[in-house]
């Protein structure tokens, strides 16, 4: 006989793990108040059918209404594990049952008295398989049925039931064993059976029965029928069970914690050599990770019963936490159960493990939260990790002010935002370098009326080294991104991870003593602020600057704050060189909003350049004046207000008497203009 029916509980009191239902019916069943219908509802294998012969046993014994049967009368004889059964008590399969007339039967067998018992109990397994229309032609014998009928529905979907049914009766929910109750149990039932287990098997049979104690002892049924003189041992329980060694586990842990691929992947090719399943693989990493993950989070995690596992595997497991780091973890844990994802009906599995493991050993691959909280971690835990993309560095750190600049030896390496700032200054001092003295005439020649130039902006006169002293405590924004590659440098000198977390951070405002960073991840913006991270930030800045800081970092960070906007003085030539150029045409329209060019119009390059003087003295021709027609360059492109004006212009009707032939007009023309003369024939 199998295991589960030959240790079928025959009374509350020996059913295991269901205090929270057995209690209450027995008080129920001592005190009297027993209903009419009852729903038993949970996972499978967890004691609902059980519950329910022993619920009609206890209504049907001699001594009973009771919640310990007496075992010796003839109801409870027949009704106990292993009896005959009863005529009085009926049990019906639904998922076979479940139809109208099987229900409409059952309502009419429902009416007749019990033959020898106190009630007539139907026990409905499989409730959520009855159809609706069988549920309503229960519905009326559920809602008011005899004094002797009693209904019990054992179902794994109570959801399914119909709520008019489910609402007449007393719901009891059953839940699957706990580990350290479902070995108890195994462990008794072994010594019942003088088997010799080892300690190491059981976890095995508790993770593969998944807290049905029906599974899990069907499973060491199995165990126990393979058994030999030395008992059940852990080779022959991976073997049945086909479960993963623990070695295997333990050199792919080991493997991802010092990061070794070659170690990682020669496992997996064990994995397949030794013919295990792929996926298998991957779930039994999975419940390690998992594992892992509990014991840093709570050490005491075997103790309270959290993590089960023999006294050696527990050992390599603390030691294999403590390479680990949270995030890492988390991290490998999610990347595995993706991968799970990704097996489900592949035709590669062994490709997508390896995918899996490639995607462990380079957390880098990717922009994600977790990837980068796993870098600093590795940062922390000085893990060597594999290298990053390349990232734009910071820009130079500008001389503070008294510095003395060293002399220059040769070509100096600019960035494009400091040959962008030097060349605002470039046209000024060229242009007073080329400027030539004038050479002395004996007689001056008559110049024309010089061009008036915007007067260059004087940079201010640099102040008292007092008074850059005083400034120079509570220096701005620019100031501070002008030196922010050496704040980050006495970072450095304090924490490595706080200087990484710098790297995509910018200065945003400085206000007084408060200096506002903007940084495009939120987490790591949070952990900025974190009092041990802003205490190297504040004496990093207390060495550059001096002072007291106060340091927050908001989440975003705006386009213009990594550039510092150029303090250098704008010449004149640039000036006119930005100026908009005046238009070289303007319709009518256009000519109300343009407001005429302030100096005269640049000389066109078709224009014949003055004659040149014969003699020193002779001044020569006076320069041609600049004639304002209106149309002194290209049309602009037509704007849809002109278009408008055009079409206006279009639809005017005009009349026969002013409509010129075109023919007559040229005629006209080259006979005035031309003096030509038409011939005629």
């Amino acid at each position: 006989m199998a295991l589960y029916r030959k240790y079928r509980p025959a009374s509350f009191a020996e059913v295991v793990g269901q205090e929270h239902v057995t209690e209450p019916l027995s008080t129920a069943l001592d005190a009297g108040r027993i209903t009419h219908a009852y729903l038993f509802s949970g996972p499978r294998g967890c004691g609902k059918t059980s519950s329910a012969r022993i619920l009609a046993r206890s209504l049907n014994c001699v001594q009973g209404p009771t919640s310990n049967p007496c075992g010796v009368c003839a109801s409870c004889v027949a009704l106990g594990p292993g009896g005959a059964g009863n005529l009085d008590v009926i049990e019906l399969d639904a998922a076979s049952h479940g139809g109208v007339e099987d229900t409409r039967e059952l309502r009419d067998r429902a009416f007749y008295a019990p033959a020898e018992s106190r009630y007539r109990v139907f026990i409905v397994d499989e409730a959520h398989m009855v159809t609706t229309a069988g549920f309503n032609a229960l519905l009326k014998i559920v809602e008011e049925p005899p004094e002797h009928l009693i209904f019990v529905f054992a179902t794994t979907e109570p959801e399914k039931v119909l709520p008019t049914i489910r609402s007449r009766t007393h719901h009891y929910p059953f839940r699957l064993l706990a580990p350290s109750t479902m070995r108890g149990l195994l462990e008794r039932i072994c010594a019942q059976e003088q088997v010799p287990v080892e300690d190491a098997v059981y976890p095995l049979v508790i993770r593969a029965g998944g807290g049905s104690p029906r599974d899990s002892l069907s499973l060491l049924d199995q165990l126990l029928a393979g058994a030999g003189d030395e008992g059940v041992t852990y080779a022959r329980a991976l073997a049945l069970l086909g479960v993963t060694d623990v070695a295997l586990i333990d050199e792919a842990v080991d493997a991802l914690a010092a990061n070794d691929g070659a170690s990682l992947f020669g496992t997996i090719d064990k994995v397949m050599d030794a013919g295990h399943d792929p996926r298998r693989f991957a779930v039994d990493l999975l419940e390690r990770l998992r594992d892992l993950i509990l014991m840093r989070a709570v050490p005491d995690a075997a103790e309270r019963g959290l993590v089960d596992a023999p006294g050696d595997v527990l050992e390599r497991m603390r030691e294999e936490a403590e390479k680990i780091g949270s995030a890492t973890l988390a991290r490998y844990a999610e990347l595995a159960h993706a991968g799970l994802g990704e097996m489900r009906g592949a035709t590669a599995p062994r490709l997508l493990l390896e995918v899996m493991c490639a995607r462990m050993l380079l957390p880098s691959a990717t922009d994600a939260e977790s990837a980068v909280l796993q870098r600093l971690e590795r940062i922390e835990r000085g893990i060597a990790a594999p290298p990053p993309p390349s990232a734009p560095t910071a820009p130079p750190a500008a001389p503070r002010p008294g510095a003395v600049e060293p002399p220059s030896t040769g070509l100096v390496y600019q960035r494009p935002s400091q040959r962008r700032t030097a060349d605002v200054d470039a046209p000024a001092r060229e242009a007073t370098r080329a400027t030539p003295e004038p050479e002395p005439t004996s007689t001056p020649a008559p110049a024309p009326p010089p061009v008036p130039q915007p007067e260059p902006v004087r940079q201010s006169d640099p102040e008292p080294a007092q008074m850059q002293q005083v400034s120079s405590d509570r220096p701005d924004a620019a100031a501070i991104r002008a030196v922010w590659s050496e704040v980050r440098a006495k970072v450095r000198e304090r924490s490595r991870t706080v200087e990484v977390m710098l790297s995509g951070a910018t200065v945003q405002t400085v206000d007084g003593s408060r200096l506002v960073l903007g940084h495009d991840s939120a987490p790591l913006a949070k952990r900025l602020v974190e009092p041990r991270n802003g205490d190297v930030i504040r004496a990093a800045l207390h060495d550059v600057f001096g002072g007291d800081w106060e340091v927050t970092c908001e989440h975003g960070a705006a386009a213009d704050a990594a550039t510092p906007a150029s303090d250098a003085p704008v010449s004149a030539a640039q000036l006119q060189a930005k100026a908009p150029a005046a238009p070289r045409f303007s319709r009518p329209s256009q000519a109300r909003a343009v407001p005429p060019p302030s100096g005269p119009p640049a000389p066109d390059p078709d224009d014949i350049p003055p004659e040149a003087p014969d003699y020193p003295d002779d001044p020569g021709p006076p320069p041609p004046s600049a004639v304002d027609d209106g149309y002194a360059a290209s049309p602009p492109p037509t704007t849809p207000e002109d278009e408008e004006e055009m079409m206006a212009e279009a639809a005017v009707p005009v009349e026969e008497t002013s409509r010129v032939d075109p023919d007559d007009a040229a005629g006209e023309l080259l006979t005035e203009v031309l003096g030509a003369r038409q011939i005629d024939g």
